[in-house]
C-alpha cells in the first residue's frame, strides 16, 4: 500500500491563487470549550446557574397552563386576553429547551 497524498484546493485569493491542504480545509474535530471572546458575562451566568436549579418540566406545565388559561379566556368571550396569555406557550416552551441545554451543556459547552 502507497501513503496517501493530502489534496490540495485552488484558492483564489485577490489576483493569486494559492494552494490549500485539505486536511486544514476541513476540520476533524472541533473545537472545545468558547474561545474568550465568546464567554458568557457573570450576570448571564448567574442567571443560568439560578435556573439550571428549575426542573425541565415546569416550562412544560407553565405552557400548558398558559394554553388552559386562553382557552378559559376565549370560553368567557375576552378574546384580547385569550390571545395575549396564549402566546406565552412558545416562550415558556423554548425557555424550557434553552434550561435544558444549559443543564446538558453547561453555559460555555458547545
Amino acid at each position: 500500500m502507497g501513503s496517501r497524498k493530502a489534496r490540495t484546493a485552488p484558492v483564489e485569493k485577490g489576483s493569486e491563487k494559492h494552494s490549500m491542504n485539505y486536511q486544514d480545509f476541513v476540520k476533524t474535530e472541533p473545537e472545545r470549550g468558547a474561545r474568550e471572546q465568546h464567554r458568557e458575562g457573570p450576570i448571564a451566568r448567574s442567571i443560568e446557574q439560578q435556573t439550571a436549579k428549575l426542573p425541565s418540566d415546569l416550562f412544560l406545565w407553565a405552557a400548558f397552563g398558559s394554553i388552559a388559561g386562553s382557552l378559559a379566556f376565549n370560553v368567557s368571550r375576552k378574546g384580547q386576553a385569550a390571545l395575549f396569555v396564549g402566546q406565552w406557550a412558545p416562550t415558556f416552551l423554548l425557555l424550557g429547551i434553552y434550561n435544558k441545554l444549559v443543564k446538558l451543556h453547561g453555559s460555555e459547552g458547545v
